[in-house]
């Protein structure tokens, strides 16, 4: 069987059309660190057991005034540690060097790692670098230090645009590299926009997410007094009890490639992103409100690049913040488009990897495709955390909907696994991808290197 006819066979089996094979991007690697969970293998045991890891604000991030906000939230370890002479800084431009940027820095080298990529074998290829981001607060630090602790690194070190821009230059690679400020959906809009550049040739290997660090106690506090956050600590999303967001911080990334390109390679791809589709709520009842009809719109928009009929849809990662304002929305427009799309005996699964480390913020998206990743390879489908009662504003029955309360296999023993997931930014930016996982890559031929290139099939 060649390539073509694996990919045809692959499609033919959730009744894709062929001819939109090359709009396939294979995930080949991955890497994060989440709050309990450094990498995705303990990723996967955190959400495998039900756990949650969120704990009280460490020491250093509590501020003056305690009681301004609630003390909890989901907390990285050891955020200042990092292995400046490994990637070429120095020790006194380290100090001056956002967290943010070296975690960046550790995580591309560790997502390459994943994929089997030797990272000195990008070196001048077209490698493409798309990091959501929104939080400044080491350079808030900074500048509340005032300019006399300032060095000539601080300028770069603090700047959120270079944060995608320094793993770019470490790995010495041409491709775009790009910064995206869309809010809480940033980093899956980063995965949007990094699919893109592949479709149109202007990177041949991308590796995108997204990254936030909560340094600052006083951004929390500010969050805080706008008034979302949970009291308890805990995200009850689509439950009678929610009463807000629980504040969290972390990083990840995958590393992209064409579906056609990663099985040539012999890749084992970890899923596949059939579509995704980004779009804003327009001058809807106020700039922070969610829209139904803006969330129902890129639903269908994702489904209809990746030509998969909602009715084939076997589970959701929500957005899912366990917001008063924001889960009835989701859920409204989920039903809309999915869950009306089912017959009634088989209401969509949905979660939400909020209920287990907190709402990332810039990184939320990320979070929830690299989870729904792990479920896709480990073929079940984790609990979403504290869900008794069904929120009074949210008609499950009605929506077609259930929450996934316990571990359990995914609707269909066979592949293909089809799965969305969504991110909304707080401004109105929402963003949906639709994944599977991936065609059986022995199928597919290997491609011979050239003349005189190493045979490790993963250069650019």
């Amino acid at each position: 069987m060649d390539l073509q006819d694996a990919i045809r066979t692959w499609k033919g089996t959730i009744r894709v059309d062929v001819r939109a094979q090359d709009g396939n991007i294979a995930v080949v690697g991955a890497s994060c660190r989440f709050p309990g969970a450094d990498g995705p293998r303990q990723l996967w045991r955190l959400l495998a057991a039900g756990r949650h890891a969120i704990t009280e604000r460490p020491p250093g991030r509590r501020g003056p005034n305690r009681t301004v906000a609630p003390p909890w939230g989901g907390f990285l370890d050891a955020v200042d540690e990092f292995d400046a002479e490994f990637f070429g800084i120095s020790a006194r431009e380290a100090a001056s060097v956002d967290p943010q940027q070296r975690l960046v820095l550790e995580l591309g080298w560790e997502a390459l790692e994943d994929a089997g990529i030797v990272p000195d074998s990008v070196r001048g290829g077209r490698l493409g670098v798309f990091v959501g981001a929104f939080a400044d607060d080491y350079a808030h630090l900074v500048h509340r230090d005032g300019a006399t602790a300032a060095t000539r690194h601080t300028y770069p070190g603090t700047e959120r645009s270079l944060i995608a821009n320094r793993l770019s230059h470490f790995l010495d690679v041409h491709g775009p590299s790009v910064g995206i400020d869309s809010g809480q959906s940033s980093s899956l809009v980063a995965v949007h926009l990094a699919c893109q550049s592949l479709l149109t040739g202007e990177s041949d290997l991308v590796v995108a997410g997204g990254v936030q660090l909560n340094l600052l106690p006083e951004s929390v506090d500010i969050a805080d007094r706008w008034g979302p956050l949970s009291p308890d600590g805990r995200c009850y999303t689509f439950d009678a009890r929610a009463n807000g967001y629980v504040p969290g911080e972390g990083g990840g990334l995958v590393v992209l490639k064409r579906l056609k390109d990663a099985l040539a390679d012999g890749d084992t791809p970890q899923c596949v992103i059939l579509g995704s589709a980004v779009n804003h709520s327009g001058n809807g009842q106020a700039l922070t409100q969610p829209d139904e009809l803006a969330q129902q719109d890129v639903l269908r928009r994702a489904h209809e690049r990746a030509r998969i009929s909602a009715a084939q849809l076997q589970y959701v990662e929500l957005h899912g913040t366990g917001t008063p304002a924001g889960d009835p929305v989701e859920a409204s427009a989920l039903g809309a488009v999915v869950g009306s799309a089912r017959p009634r005996t088989r209401p969509l699964p949905v979660g939400s990897v909020k209920t287990n480390l907190g709402h990332l913020g810039a990184a939320a998206g990320i979070a929830g495709l690299i989870k729904v990743a792990m479920a896709i390879r480990h073929r079940e489908l984790p609990a979403s955390l504290n869900y008794e009662l069904a929120n009074p504003d949210i008609a499950l029955d009605e929506l077609n909907l259930r929450v996934q309360q316990d571990l359990g296999s995914w609707e269909s023993a066979d592949s293909p696994l089809i799965a969305g997931v969504s991110s909304f930014g707080m401004g109105g930016t929402n963003c949906h991808l639709l994944i599977s996982d991936a065609p059986p890559a022995s199928a597919a031929p290997r491609r011979e290197p050239e003349t005189g290139e190493a045979d490790s099939g993963q250069a650019p």
